[in-house]
């Protein structure tokens, strides 16, 4: 998926001989440093099987949430909460899916206060060609098993249960 040609060697790797040498043990910057280009690596690729669907990650994952709901509508808040987003980006996300003629905003049938957001039959039919596209890609995944796979989860998983992304 590289747009140019590999470097002969690790960047990342040479930096951390020469963080070890000149500051400390490198492990805690190899590791970060790492995190932050396989993710540059991940949007590249997810957002390139996306694009074609007028999708950004974040729209998808609205949709994709959605879906999982039982009733395939829930409270934005409750789309905040579960997305971990700020009010503020749900709104912008659900004008732009909404534009789009993939959700709809309907009132809460109990809550005056709330809005629900529906998936409609657009947003549905799209939905399930974006996530061909993106396992078709692994989600940029390439290169790792599916245990490894799991592996990596559960390492982030550990990271961000420390920082209190849940409990």
């Amino acid at each position: 998926m590289a747009s140019r040609d590999p470097l002969p060697f690790d960047p990342i790797m040479r930096a951390a001989a020469l963080w070890d040498e000149r500051i400390g043990p490198a492990r805690p910057m190899a590791a970060v440093t790492s995190v932050m280009r396989v993710q540059q690596i991940l949007l590249s690729a997810v957002d390139a099987a996306l694009r074609p669907h007028s999708l950004t990650f974040a729209r998808y994952e609205a949709l994709v949430l959605l879906t999982f709901s039982r009733r395939g509508s829930l409270p934005m808040r409750v789309m905040g909460e579960r997305l971990q987003l700020h009010p503020t980006s749900v709104t912008n996300i659900v004008d732009r899916l909404q534009a789009d003629d993939l959700v709809r905003r309907t009132p809460h049938p109990t809550d005056r206060r709330a809005t629900l957001v529906e998936i409609t039959t657009a947003g549905s039919r799209l939905l399930d060609a974006a996530t061909a596209a993106v396992t078709a890609i692994d989600f940029g995944l390439e290169g790792l098993s599916p245990d490894q796979q799991t592996e990596l989860t559960d390492l982030l998983g550990l990271v961000r249960r420390a920082a209190g992304d849940f409990d």
